[in-house]
């Protein structure tokens, strides 16, 4: 679509979490460090929150990447809505690791024999809980079961919970308060600040294969930062549609007319009149 219009080798607002337009704030900078100084430390547990869309499944995904697998092996798991069974079943499956019994016990046992052998070998264990809010208490006390696979002197798997900030809520309850005592390593996702917000507007421009200078206006990446308060997914859906809108009309630059017109169009609307309907009606007229 826009694509060849802008000179772009990709979209450069998709949606999905793909390291490769992955862009540090200030914000998300310390949070990365803080990340990586808890599993190189061996901290054993680490929680990662954020709203809705402040970027933890990218910096998860990039921190993921960017382990030597030489000296790290990990997983990720992303769907946690089920049972502590089918959580220990998962876990080793993304490890790799067969069980002899399919229950919990033997599931724990295969799990302890392959971090040991891991350790042995030199290597970390990493394993990263995404959407952890959604776990319930007694998955969570199962999670808290597997950090007890140690040697006297050192963890042998490092987790990362990383959730919505309903997480610390769920943390906090009376009957999780050994697993909350055990998180050394917080980390905490913000939205990001007018100047970052401009940054990654163009960091993702340029990762795009942009060759146009100043796409997006200033008054329009204003306009956009007062929609989407800093917040990466919203800051995403608003430039996607207003980089559709230049195209559909022919200009190389996004205004703040046309930013302020897209986002007009992302509130609710009761009527099928709205941008996207006129684009399918030009797109598909006489088909």
């Amino acid at each position: 679509m826009y694509c060849d219009y802008f000179g772009f080798s990709e979209k450069p607002f998709t949606i999905t979490p793909n390291p490769h337009f992955v862009f540090l704030s200030g914000i998300h900078r310390e949070a990365f460090a803080r990340l990586l100084y808890g599993v190189d430390s061996h901290a054993g547990f680490i929680a990662l929150t954020g709203e809705v869309g402040t970027g933890k499944t990218t910096m998860l995904r990039t921190l993921l990447t960017q382990l030597d697998p030489d000296k790290y092996t990990s997983a990720l798991i992303f769907n946690p809505c089920m049972s502590g069974e089918q959580l220990l079943a998962g876990i080793c499956r993304e490890y790799g690791v067969e069980a002899g019994e399919q229950n919990r016990s033997g599931y724990l046992d295969a799990l302890n024999r392959f971090l040991i052998d891991q350790n042995s070998a030199g290597r970390t264990v990493v394993l990263v809980i995404d959407e952890a809010q959604n776990l319930e208490p007694d998955v969570l006390e199962q999670v808290r079961m597997i950090s007890n696979l140690e040697t006297e002197r050192d963890k042998l798997i490092q987790i990362i919970l990383a959730g919505q900030p309903e997480l610390n809520d769920v943390l906090r309850r009376h009957n999780l308060r050994q697993l909350n005592q055990r998180i050394t390593v917080r980390c905490r996702l913000t939205p990001m600040k007018l100047e970052d917000t401009t940054h990654y507007i163009n960091h993702r421009l340029k990762i795009s294969g942009s060759r146009i200078p100043d796409i997006f206006s200033t008054a329009a990446v204003r306009r956009i930062y007062r929609f989407s308060h800093g917040i990466p997914r919203l800051i995403n859906v608003a430039c996607e549609q207003a980089l559709v809108m230049a195209w559909t009309r022919e200009v190389q630059s996004v205004s703040h007319s046309i930013a302020a017109e897209v986002i007009a169009e992302l509130r609710p609307v009761e009527s099928y009149d709205g941008f996207w309907f006129r684009i399918y009606r030009r797109l598909f007229a006489g088909k």
